[in-house]
Formats: structure tokens, C-alpha cells, sequence
């Protein structure tokens, strides 16, 4: 027989938290900079990769040096390229993974929501493989997305690795993808902001400082590799006036506009290939022929297209040249990553965004040379707006317009017309383009993150004062006779036992006294089989919340922090449900004070 509960000897039971979470931070901290190191290196090795199979599939020679397709010489064969490297992904996809189909972001969010931020060590391997080889053969994605995908799985493998929670498995995860942003961009903020609104569906710091840290080390490996210079350069930019700054806030709304197009094109076709009569293995095959058949009337919708970016943002692409790109670059992008082929969305996007303000922006200029339009400037906000609109991330899109040019003067322009894209979008779209995959199959996804409201209440506020607790010397029969009069408590579930000074030894609920087996003419003290759970008066209402949730009770003590046995109050699971009812009250509109009227 073991030792009897002697509820004397045994201290109540508080919430089990992490002693030390300051140390947490560090440990994840350390371990998000070796992710960022990885993640930079395959980065730096996914561009170079993509440089060789360019050059290899429209050159014919072996270099890893970075070169735009569309300067090809092999004429109507070009059509085959795309096609060869859409059948390899195919076949990847097949029979290594199906998760390196899609354009990496959804995928990982995905892990993170459903799958305890658990990603399989293949996609590791594969998604950069069968990134480099789609665009390296001439793709119209950037290679964001793969890279931000590969530096997700690298934080999770590791994750699978160490002894950590999945919520700190989650921050890994995020820590390499934002990793892999800024390898690519040099854009450490705005990496940090896309995790935030992106991935980690939270904002506090045991996950805001790895993620930074990560973003900060990927970025000095980058530069270590390439330089300090901005991605996309731009000349000095001249401060808006205010007429203009008016017309950005209009670009930001045409933006919006084509955001929410954009996606609802982008899953029109992926439906659209859904009914085809063939094997999904053969889809990206049939996108790399439309790839292919675009990119031999108009050579700039190929591969990864960051010129084209900078010549927009400079003014070099501008008429009926950039009017023909943006229609046959949007054409030849949805078809190809509707295809399920590998790929990026923050690239075709932006360039398509781009497009889109410059034109708008020299048609202001034409019209009213008054307002002082500059096309550069409202290319830039129609780039940073249109994928805020499409893909809901308004911070992250700002931030990185700024990033990529290192132009101060775009900023205001950029939270002008991104604010708007963002409220255009919000209204005529529920979820982005990161998040319409996910609610099609079933996940609820959120845009709004707030403080969760029960930490902002202390269990002292809404405990019961007036506890009914029974002498722990009072016998059972005794107790159910009580509690079958009127006189007894019809409500209470759980009755909380004390001794002859008062203090707390445990707690009984109506089950426990009613149970067939038990002896009534013993006391109820012998009942008692564990020490009771009890919640400091100093803590929050989420803490009994989280200890009710842990140990499946409906009711705790609260006692003082330095006398645990000293009981002040009862808090139940009706008394949290009750504490919303000020959360709900401060949403209700109420009458203006001008529309009040007087009394008297």
C-alpha cells in the first residue's frame, strides 16, 4: 500500500510555469542565429543554383553567375524550357514531396496552424531544388518565397531536434523564414514584420527577439556576400507635396483593387486546374508551356524579373512596353503557380503592383503636371500596395519598399497608399492571398490579434468572496443530507474543505460525496486523494483559466501568494466567462455626448 494523502503534509498545487522565461529567450535567441546562418547560406546558394540552371537551360554553359533569361537566342524552342522544368517539379512533387508545390508562405503558415510547426526534412531538400529549377527555367516567380519556405523548415527540423515546446518550435520556424527574407532582400524589418503578421500570430518578446536576431544575422551574411547596396536603387527622391501625396493615396486604392483581383484570378485557375482530366503531377508541365509561350512574345515576363522591378522604380519601363508586362506577366504568373508548380508571390506581385502605379502615376503627370506626380514615386507605392492588398501584411509591405530602395522620402507616400490598399482589401476581401487556401480547407485564420483580454484581469477582481467550505471532520452522511435539504447550495459544484483554523486542505465536488462506494459514517477529510490546485491572489484571470484548462477542474481557490493556504475567494469557469462582459461592453457603440440630451 503507498502512503496516505495527509492533506497536512502536502503543500497546494500552483500552475506549473516556466520558472526562467528571460532564459528561454536566450536559449531561442542562440539558436535562431545559427538557423539565420543556415538560412543565409541556402539563400546564397539557391541564387547561385538558379543562376546555374539559367544559364545551362538558355545559354547552354556552365556558370552560376546571375543572368535574365529573356537574353536567349534559342527562338520558338524557348516554348520547351518551361515545359522541361514544369515536368521535373511535376515529378518531385510526385514521388519526393507535394509540399514543394505552392509558393512557400501558405504552406508553412499551414505548419504552423495545424501541425505543431512540424515540417519534413524532404521539403528541406526539395523546395529549394525544385525552386531554382522552375525559375531557373524561366518561371515567373521570384525566389522569396522558396527561400522563405526553406528557412521555415530549417528552424523546424532543428526544432524537431532540440527538447522545446511546439510554441518555441513555432518561433524557430519563423525565426528561418524571416532568415531567408533578408538573405534575399536585405530587408531585416520588414522580414521581422512579415513573421509577425504572417506566422507567428503573436507579438511578445520571447518571439519577437529570435525572429529579430535571426533577420539582423541573415542580413550581415548577405552583405558579406554581396555589399551594402540597396536591392532596388533608385535616384534621390524629391518630398511629395500635398496634391501629390493625395494622388499616392488614389494609386493605393487602384492598387487594392488589383490586389484582391490578383488573388481571386490566382484560385480561379487553381480551381480551374482542378478539373482537368490529368494527374496533378502533369499540371506545372502545362503552366511551363503557357510560360513558355508568353515568355517567346515578351522575353521580360521570364525568370525572376528583379530588373524588371528596377527599371520600373526608375522610369526605364514606362508606356505601352510596361503596359504589355504587367498584362503578360500577370498571364503568365497565375497560370504558372495556379499550375501548383515551386515558386514566390512577392516578386510577380510587386512587379505587377509596380507596373500598375507607374502607369497610373504618368498618366497624373500628364494630366495635372500641377500636383507633381513623380511616376517613380507612385510606382514604388503601387509595388508596396498592391501586395499589402493582396496579401494583408500593411506593415511588412511599407517597410520593405523603404528597405529595398533606401529612399526616406518614399515612406509617406508608402503608409499613405498601403493604408489604403489594405482598407480597399479588407473590405472586398476576407482573407489574402497568404490565407484563401487555408480557410477553403476548413483552418480559421485571423487578422486581428489582440491582447488576450483575461490577462488583463486578476483572479482577485472576479473570485467569489463568500465561499461555502466544509469542515473537513464533518461526516458524509452529514454533508449529504445537508446537501440534499433546502438549505443546501442547489448551484455549487465543488466545495472547498478546511480544518479547525480555517485552512484550505482541499477540495471535494458533489461527485466525490455522492459516490456509492464510499463509507458515510466516515468524515470527509478522508475522502480527500490529492492536494488541492489553488491560484494566487496576484495572478490573472488567464492563469486559472490555463490551470483549469491543464488539470480538467471547474473551480479554484484563491489564496495568498505567501500563505497558500489562506483562502480569500473562489474563482469558477462561470466567473471567467464573466469577466468578457467588460471586453464586450467597451465594442458597444454608445450615444455621442452631443447627442445626449440634457436632463432638467
Amino acid at each position: 500500500m503507498g502512503t496516505p494523502y495527509n492533506p497536512r503534509m502536502t503543500e497546494p498545487l500552483f500552475l506549473e510555469s516556466d520558472p526562467d522565461p528571460e532564459r528561454r529567450t536566450v536559449v531561442l535567441s542562440a539558436w535562431a542565429i545559427v538557423i539565420a546562418v543556415l538560412a543565409a547560406l541556402a539563400g546564397h546558394f539557391l541564387t547561385r543554383l538558379i543562376g546555374l540552371i539559367t544559364n545551362i537551360a538558355f545559354y547552354g554553359r556552365i556558370d552560376a553567375g546571375f543572368m535574365p533569361p529573356w537574353a536567349h537566342q534559342l527562338g520558338v524552342f524557348v516554348i520547351l524550357v518551361p515545359v522541361i522544368g514544369g515536368l521535373i517539379v511535376g515529378v518531385m512533387a510526385r514521388w519526393g514531396s507535394a509540399a514543394i508545390r505552392g509558393h512557400g508562405i501558405p504552406e508553412a503558415m499551414e505548419q504552423v496552424l495545424l501541425n505543431e510547426s512540424r515540417i519534413s526534412p524532404k521539403v528541406l531538400v526539395l523546395k529549394p531544388l525544385s525552386a531554382a529549377i522552375s525559375i531557373g527555367t524561366g518561371g515567373p516567380f521570384g525566389a522569396e518565397g522558396p527561400i522563405i519556405a526553406t528557412g521555415g523548415a530549417l528552424g523546424s527540423v532543428l526544432g524537431q531536434l532540440l527538447h522545446i515546446s511546439a510554441d518555441e518550435r513555432k518561433v524557430l520556424l519563423a525565426a528561418g523564414a524571416a532568415a531567408g527574407m533578408a538573405a534575399i532582400f536585405s530587408a531585416p524589418v520588414s522580414a521581422v514584420l512579415l513573421a509577425v503578421e504572417l506566422l507567428l500570430f503573436e507579438y511578445r518578446p520571447r518571439s519577437l527577439i529570435p525572429v529579430s536576431l535571426a533577420a539582423a544575422t541573415a542580413t550581415g551574411v548577405r552583405i558579406a556576400f554581396e555589399g551594402m547596396g540597396s536591392v532596388f536603387p533608385m535616384p534621390q527622391l524629391a518630398s511629395p507635396t500635398q496634391l501629390a501625396l493625395v494622388s499616392y493615396v488614389l494609386i493605393g486604392v487602384l492598387a487594392g483593387i488589383a490586389g484582391v483581383v490578383i488573388t481571386r484570378l490566382l484560385f480561379a485557375v487553381e480551381d480551374g486546374f482542378e478539373h482537368l482530366p490529368v494527374h496533378w503531377m502533369w499540371w506545372p508541365a502545362i503552366g511551363g508551356l503557357v510560360v513558355g509561350v508568353v515568355g517567346y512574345f515578351a522575353p521580360r515576363t521570364l525568370g525572376v524579373g528583379y530588373e524588371n522591378i528596377t527599371d520600373i522604380l526608375n522610369g526605364k519601363l514606362v508606356g505601352t512596353a510596361l503596359a504589355v508586362l504587367v498584362v503578360l506577366k500577370l498571364a503568365s504568373w497565375l497560370i504558372a503557380l495556379g499550375s501548383g508548380t515551386s515558386g514566390g508571390t512577392l516578386a510577380p506581385v510587386m512587379t505587377i503592383g509596380g507596373g500598375i502605379g507607374a502607369l497610373a502615376g504618368g498618366w497624373l503627370a500628364a494630366a495635372a503636371p500641377a500636383a507633381g506626380v513623380d511616376p517613380r514615386i507612385a510606382g514604388l507605392v503601387g509595388m508596396a500596395a498592391t501586395f499589402a492588398g493582396a496579401s494583408h501584411a500593411l506593415l511588412a509591405s511599407v517597410v520593405f519598399a523603404f528597405e529595398v530602395t533606401r529612399q526616406p522620402l518614399g515612406l509617406l507616400p508608402l503608409l499613405a497608399g498601403c493604408s489604403a490598399a489594405y482598407l480597399v482589401s479588407i473590405l472586398t476581401m476576407e482573407h489574402s492571398i497568404m490565407t484563401e487556401k487555408l480557410a477553403r480547407r476548413g483552418t480559421r485564420v485571423h487578422r486581428d490579434y489582440g491582447v488576450d483580454w483575461l490577462t488583463q484581469v486578476g483572479v482577485e477582481e472576479i473570485a467569489t468572496r463568500e465561499v461555502v467550505t466544509l469542515h473537513r471532520a464533518r461526516s458524509v452522511a452529514e454533508v449529504r443530507e445537508w446537501l440534499a435539504s433546502d438549505a443546501g447550495p442547489a448551484a455549487h459544484q465543488g466545495f472547498p474543505v478546511v480544518d479547525d483554523t480555517g485552512e484550505l486542505v482541499g477540495v471535494l465536488t458533489r461527485r466525490d460525496l455522492l459516490r456509492r462506494e464510499v463509507n458515510t459514517a466516515s468524515p470527509i477529510g478522508d475522502l480527500l486523494q490529492r492536494p488541492p490546485y489553488v491560484v494566487p491572489d496576484d495572478a490573472s484571470a488567464r492563469d486559472a483559466a490555463d490551470l483549469m484548462a491543464a488539470t480538467q477542474v471547474g473551480r479554484l481557490p484563491v489564496v495568498k501568494r505567501d500563505a497558500p493556504r489562506e483562502m480569500i475567494g473562489i474563482v469558477t469557469r462561470s466567473d471567467l466567462l464573466a469577466a468578457h462582459e467588460r471586453r464586450l461592453a467597451a465594442g458597444r457603440r454608445v450615444t455621442p455626448l452631443l447627442g445626449r440630451k440634457r436632463r432638467g
